[in-house]
């Protein structure tokens, strides 16, 4: 399953405290993403994509800053170019998307991945590195879900939205990437400090 509300809850205000604490400018940069939720980073990420006029897949300074602050984070204009120039860690000038998400996602330790590595092989059927509706009929479970009990919504309707909450804003296709899997759960995991309640959550989430 998605985070629920109350590790989301969790999620924001951790980050919110980090925010206010911390000084590192990437840890910022982190925690001003996770606290709009596990998706935040994500949501940063896509609006890179958007601004990347060229299609080169590389952000310069200018476009890094302007993506910040159309993303409504406070930071000077000083913050920003620390923030850069520690991303693009060949210091080429310009970051790209690999770059910049393998920096930015929050850390998480190999037991924690192995669990949503085998989640994320249960849900992908057909073994194509993607998870769809179709990917998801008789592994996730509808039958429960509120809409679906009083007829308002179909099958589809509620896996489709169940994909949705892997995804931000209105860049929502329907298909969910292993590294947009292991994004939003690297994001759920900084809410959690116990390994052993992490295990717990997805053992029970996805029954691997």
């Amino acid at each position: 399953m998605a985070a629920s509300a109350r590790l989301q809850k969790e999620l924001q205000i951790k980050s919110m405290q980090a925010l206010a604490t911390t000084k590192n400018p990437l840890e910022r940069l982190r925690a001003a993403c996770l606290a709009r939720g596990a998706q935040g980073i994500k949501g940063l990420s896509i609006l890179f994509r958007v601004m990347d006029d060229d299609k080169n897949r590389k952000l310069s300074l200018d476009e890094f800053k302007k993506g910040v602050e159309e993303y409504g984070l406070n930071f000077s204009n000083t913050e920003i170019s620390e923030m850069f120039r520690m991303i693009d860690r060949d210091q080429s000038g310009s970051i790209d998307y690999e770059e910049f998400l393998r920096v930015l996602r929050p850390p998480i330790n190999n037991f924690r991945l192995d669990l949503v590595a085998k989640a994320f092989a249960k849900l992908d059927k057909n073994h194509d590195g993607q998870i769809t509706v179709e990917d998801l009929r008789g592994v996730y479970t509808v039958k429960n879900h509120p809409k679906y009990m009083n007829g308002e919504w179909s099958e589809d309707q509620v896996l489709r939205h169940f994909l949705d909450c892997f995804d931000y804003g209105k860049h929502k296709d329907g298909v969910v990437t292993r590294e947009e899997f292991v994004d939003y759960y690297s994001g759920v995991s900084a809410s959690i400090d116990n390994d052993m309640y992490f295990d717990l959550m997805m053992r029970n989430s996805w029954k691997i």
